[in-house]
């Protein structure tokens, strides 16, 4: 996992900083989480199942990257090694740019909410959690809400919103904490097309006002248009445009114009065999 050496002043004077649009511009190839030959399985023997292949990335900040693969193809498994929520079983994961987990946000399929506390107490928890006063943590958690077009839940509770409600809110939750990393894992996939475009709005929107790098997973083209590189998963194996396995993140063919047109090739083979 990152270093967790952030206080509370310093949270919530990077909290600020970012309301305000001041936090400063990342160097371009400021590496925020690195892969390297990254392995995943669960189980032993013969009943062992390998979740991730050998993966290498790199994630730089402000990066807006697309993980692409059909259900089961290992894209959730790779985004929680990104995330430090699963240990490697090969191979390394490290956050060199990362201060503490609080500049890492996931944004969960299931929505995870806390049934006792109401929408915007869900939202601001977090950050309340890491020691930012309460006060600043609603202010934020209510910005957030705005962002997902969710500011009118704020005063319910989770069993009084539908479940597309709830992802929004989810959604708001990493938001609200302004993290320098955005994982979301099929955030649109149990939304209508018109809120899933609200909600892959509002996480491009954070990221640019932020200045946070963007890791998508998706099976669907659309979201996956929508950002700026495109990375295929397919049987647990994180491909590039030829079919080999890993790829070097900026450093690599990923962040050139055609490497981006490859990976659309990959992307279309993945969807023609789903």
């Amino acid at each position: 996992m990152p270093r967790d050496d952030m206080t509370a002043g310093d949270a919530t004077a990077t909290d600020a900083a970012v309301r305000n649009g001041t936090r400063p511009a990342p160097p371009t190839d400021e590496v925020l989480v690195a892969c390297q030959d990254a392995a995943l399985t669960f189980g032993r023997g013969q009943h062992a199942v390998v979740a991730v292949h050998g993966a290498t990335l790199r994630v730089r900040a402000g990066d807006r990257l697309a993980i692409v693969g059909s259900s089961g193809s290992g894209k959730t498994s790779l985004l929680h090694l990104l995330a430090g929520l699963e240990q490697p079983t090969s191979g390394t994961v490290a956050w060199p740019a990362l201060a503490g987990p609080r500049d890492t946000g996931l944004v969960f399929q299931s929505d995870s909410l806390i049934p006792a506390l109401d929408v915007v107490e869900n939202t601001a928890l977090p950050l309340v959690l890491a020691g930012v006063p309460e006060a600043d943590a609603r202010d934020a958690a209510t910005a957030a809400l705005a962002l997902v077009d969710a500011a009118h839940l704020a005063e319910r509770l989770p069993e009084e919103i539908s479940g597309g409600q709830a992802q929004r809110v989810a959604a708001a939750r990493v938001l609200a904490q302004a993290p320098r990393l955005i994982l979301a894992d099929e955030p649109t996939g149990r939304l209508d097309h018109t809120t899933g475009g609200r909600v892959l709005d509002a996480l491009l929107t954070a990221a640019d006002r932020t200045r946070a790098a963007l890791v998508v997973t998706t099976h669907d083209p659309a979201v996956a248009g929508r950002l700026a590189t495109r990375l295929t998963m397919r049987d647990g194996r994180l491909l590039t445009a030829e079919g080999a396995e890993g790829t070097e993140g900026a450093e690599g063919a990923e962040n050139t114009a055609a490497a981006a047109a490859t990976q659309e090739t990959a992307t279309q083979e993945t969807e023609e065999t789903s």
